[in-house]
């Protein structure tokens, strides 16, 4: 029998560790080994299942887009602890916490996927251009207000995408800030600083009951929210989750909640993120401000290296639902895979000096949107987005420099900036 690629010890347990991802350098000097040497590998990390760690830009793709042969709903879709795993499983009969579009296969992805698809086609989003620009002009002329120095975190980038999917989601402005609160706490449950307690947490089930405050808190919400589109429908997203029925059935409340959640946590915060890795990197290399201040027709460019950059989404899990070849390593049935993005978005094989920001990289085959039936359902929303505070933006900047170091979110799922202290100059 053939013996298996392990993955090293040390870096199977830093896979696991949230503060590992808050330190990204040492963990792109692991991946960079991983890629070179052991780019499919069985990583064995006490109390969690052993599951496989892909690499590689051609392996995360080959296994996205093969949806039947790997599953998003079987297993956790994140890497999980089997203590935490076993616990909610106790409570929903399921190894979800919600059930969105994350955690469905086919035949259900699809029909789930089909309700809200028209709202986010590239020819829909275009549609609202030039509202985002008015929320993008708005939120830039309070950054220059704040007279050269700012938080780009706080006082920009968490605001701006925020307004723009509660608006089109149908939540109220004066509701903002709590799906603020609730979407840093949901994702942010491994930091100390951002998760319900603001304490380090060690015990999983301890965090499994946050997260399970921060999900009621968010079903809280939006079940009035239902209530008020199924009496009063109006043109917006939660009327159509309210209303929507599948196979001639409405759909239950739990998939209703974790649609809307899916929707209103995960609609702002990845945008927010990447557009902070944008600034950091424009921060860090004063050239590529230069650059994109004599061809502003760099931005969309700036914008991909961005999501390439910042890869806010940092991995999921698939289970093989079959036994399966990749590398010429044997996956078994029931085998779970770590779709590594972080390390996808580095490889060289496909990025020519990838872990240099440019934005006229071209092409650029980022794969922080994922691929396959479960692509990215607001990345239209996101490029453009993107693209008008950047085109509102970068005229108006002379120069720009950090003034501390900006911090990254302790979190192995969802992760980016959560501080970009920084000084600028106007034109």
């Amino acid at each position: 029998m053939t013996e298996l690629p392990r993955t090293p010890s040390r870096i199977a347990t830093s896979l696991t560790d949230p503060l590992t991802y808050a330190e990204a350098h040492g963990l792109h000097n692991d991946f960079t080994f991983l890629r070179a040497n052991l780019p499919l590998s069985r990583a064995e990390v006490s109390g969690f299942e052993p599951f496989w760690v892909v690499t590689k830009h051609a392996d995360i793709a080959e296994i996205s887009r093969q949806n039947a042969l790997f599953h998003n709903g079987d297993r956790p879709t994140t890497l999980t602890d089997a203590a935490s795993e076993a616990f909610v499983r106790k409570l929903t009969g399921t190894p979800h916490l919600v059930r969105s579009l994350v955690q469905m296969d086919a035949p259900d992805h699809p029909k789930y996927r089909s309700l809200t698809q028209q709202w986010f086609t590239n020819q829909s989003v275009r549609r609202l251009e030039e509202r985002i620009r008015g929320i993008a002009r708005a939120q830039v002329a309070s950054m220059l207000e704040r007279g050269g120095e700012c938080d780009f975190v706080r006082d920009v980038a968490v605001m701006y995408p925020l307004h723009v999917i509660m608006e089109i989601l149908g939540v109220p402005r004066e509701d903002e800030q709590r799906m603020l609160m609730l979407t840093q706490q949901l994702f942010g449950s491994q930091d100390p600083e951002l998760n319900r307690s603001r304490q380090v947490v060690l015990d999983m089930a301890e965090l499994v009951k946050q997260l399970q405050a921060v999900v009621a808190d968010f079903s809280e919400y939006f079940r009035k929210l239902t209530e008020a589109r199924r009496t009063q429908p109006r043109d917006d997203v939660a009327t159509v989750i309210a209303n929507a029925q599948i196979d001639g059935r409405p759909i239950s409340d739990w998939e209703a909640m974790g649609y809307y959640i899916i929707i209103a946590a995960a609609g702002h915060d990845t945008t927010s993120s990447s557009t902070c890795g944008a600034m950091w990197a424009l921060c860090e290399q004063p050239g590529e401000l230069e650059k994109l201040r004599a061809n502003p027709s760099l931005i969309p460019g700036l914008v991909e290296e961005a999501f390439r950059w910042t890869v806010p989404v940092q991995h999921f899990m698939r289970t093989a639902m079959e036994d399966y070849t990749l590398r010429g390593v044997p996956i078994a049935k029931g085998d779970w895979l770590m779709l590594c993005y972080l390390s996808g978005n580095r490889d060289e094989e496909v990025f020519d000096a990838p872990f240099t920001f440019r934005s006229d990289r071209s092409p650029n085959k980022h794969i922080s949107f994922g691929t396959g039936a479960h692509a990215c359902l607001g990345q239209h929303l996101a490029r453009l987005e993107m693209r008008i505070l950047f085109e509102e933006l970068i005229p108006k900047l002379k120069s720009v420099q950090l003034t501390g170091e900006p911090r990254r979110s302790a979190s192995t799922f969802v992760g980016g900036p959560k501080t970009l202290p920084m000084r600028y100059a106007v034109t």
